[in-house]
């Protein structure tokens, strides 16, 4: 992708930076919106408390300065006369007004007239009223010569303290947005850093470096990527080595036959060969033609057990049967090479519901390459027994056998080939990897262990009821 589209979609660090910045932006507003009732709140029961004090001590001072005489119709305001000089001034900045009510007084000052005659029986009042529509805060006080005396404050006064304090809780709010965008964006750095350093590094295994190492650093999460990253490399490292060494050797199975066939190719276009040795070349150049159609045929089935459209095709089949057609033919190729062929198959037969031509392909593997490495004078061995609800084809020689390193690769392309090149009679591994993927094909597996007769003991399990239709998958 270039580096135009990842500035189109935004980098992760601005993406997380801006998600956080969001994420504080709408927790400043809505911890603003909850606050502002609650603090609102408060701020309404400090102002009646303070109120209710300035009551307190506006009533002990008109009672220590004078005694008043008002209007029976209602009530009249204390005179500053009466309070002193700071007290006064404290409720015209709180905007306190102040009334005295006589006796006989109704309704007033936003008082109901039980609210005034409780006040003037000697009750104190504490509440919120309206007068005119306008809301506001009221305490009353009873004073000692029979009157008494109502303070009111609106209670717009507590909104504008209730809004300075959302101000001043919101201004900090805002400030520590703004402290923690550049450290959200060099936290945002500092995570970041080992994902782009994993991007570097697939970006080079993509390009075809396979000594790419990574640190892993960070979370755990990320951290496990890098870790992750390293495992593929040096899993892609040993793929590749193992199919090049695989092709290296299929292209030397390959060559040797085809040299064969040029050269004799070449002799008898020449005319250098006798007519009597005519035939003779033609059955060479036959024999080795047949053998590069069967290296090519293992590679083309290595390949279609790979596909999606590899089709198996069930059908009845004795096991027994196609055990002794098998025997039949190996057993005369196993006389030539002075090798005993033994047959190992029970009276009865070992029904199946499988690929008989699959099968037969198995079994066909599993002797030549017994009989690859099986010396003159020993033996070897084709089984065929029930096992449960399971087929089983065996084929054991009496060859050198294999180590248990040697088991963990068995079956895997070539592996073989590259281990005992030069050393003992191999192939290009490509039988065996084809039994292994034949019987997952068929349903069921390929094992190797050790033979009685001191070779190796390879072992084909396979279900006794394949469904009918079935599609191969690569293993």
């Amino acid at each position: 992708m270039t580096r135009a589209a990842d500035a189109g979609r935004g980098s992760i660090v601005t993406r997380l930076v801006l998600m956080a910045s969001a994420i504080a932006a709408i927790v400043v507003v809505i911890a603003a919106l909850i606050s502002y009732p609650l603090i609102r709140a408060v701020a309404l029961a400090q102002t009646q408390g303070t109120l209710a004090r300035l009551a307190d001590l506006t009533a002990q001072a008109l009672v220590r300065g004078a005694t008043a005489d008002g209007p029976r119709d209602g009530g009249r305001s204390p005179g500053d006369d009466l309070l002193p000089r700071g007290l006064a001034e404290a409720l015209r900045s709180e905007l306190v007004r102040g009334y005295l009510i006589f006796p006989g007084a109704g309704a007033t000052a936003g008082l109901s007239q039980s609210q005034v005659a409780d006040l003037l029986a000697g009750s104190s009042l504490s509440l919120q009223v309206r007068d005119g529509g306008e809301p506001l805060l009221v305490e009353g006080r009873p004073l000692a010569n029979g009157t008494a005396l109502v303070l009111q404050q609106p209670v717009t006064v507590v909104g504008g303290t209730a809004q300075a304090a959302i101000t001043r809780f919101a201004l900090a709010l805002a400030v520590g947005l703004l402290i923690a965008i550049p450290i959200g964006y060099v936290a945002a750095r500092r995570l970041t850093r080992p994902l782009l350093a994993a991007r570097d590094a697939a970006k080079q295994m993509t390009a075809g470096s396979r000594d790419v190492r990574l640190q892993p650093r960070g979370p755990v999460e990320i951290a496990d990527i890098a870790v992750a990253l390293n495992e593929l490399s040096s899993a892609l490292a040993v793929s590749e080595g193992r199919q090049r060494e695989f092709l290296l050797s299929v292209s030397h199975e390959l060559r040797t036959p085809l040299t064969a066939v040029k050269g004799y190719a070449e002799a008898l276009a020449d005319g250098v060969i006798e007519p009597q040795d005519v035939p003779r070349t033609g059955s060479t150049v036959a024999a080795e033609a047949v053998r590069l159609d069967r290296l090519v045929t293992d590679l083309l089935d290595l390949a279609r057990l790979g596909a999606v459209d590899f089709r198996m095709h069930p059908m009845d089949v004795d096991l027994v049967e196609l055990g002794r057609d098998a025997a039949a033919v190996w057993s005369d190729r196993c006389a030539r090479d002075d090798v005993t062929f033994r047959a190992e198959f029970p009276p009865e037969p070992v029904p199946a519901v499988t690929d008989a031509m699959r099968v037969r392909q198995i079994i066909d593997n599993l002797l030549e390459n017994a009989l690859r490495v099986s010396p003159a004078g020993t033996v070897m061995v084709l089984a065929v027994r029930s096992e449960g609800d399971r087929a089983v084809v065996e084929v054991r020689d009496g060859g050198p056998g294999l180590s248990e390193e040697d088991v963990q690769i068995a079956f895997e392309p070539g592996a073989l080939y590259e281990r005992y090149r030069g050393v003992r009679p191999v192939g290009t591994g490509l039988g065996l990897a084809l039994v292994a993927r034949l019987a997952r094909g068929l349903g069921g597996e390929a094992t190797v262990g050790t033979a009685p007769e001191g070779g190796a003991c390879f072992t084909v399990r396979l279900p006794r009821d394949l469904p009918r239709v079935h599609v191969g998958s690569s293993p």
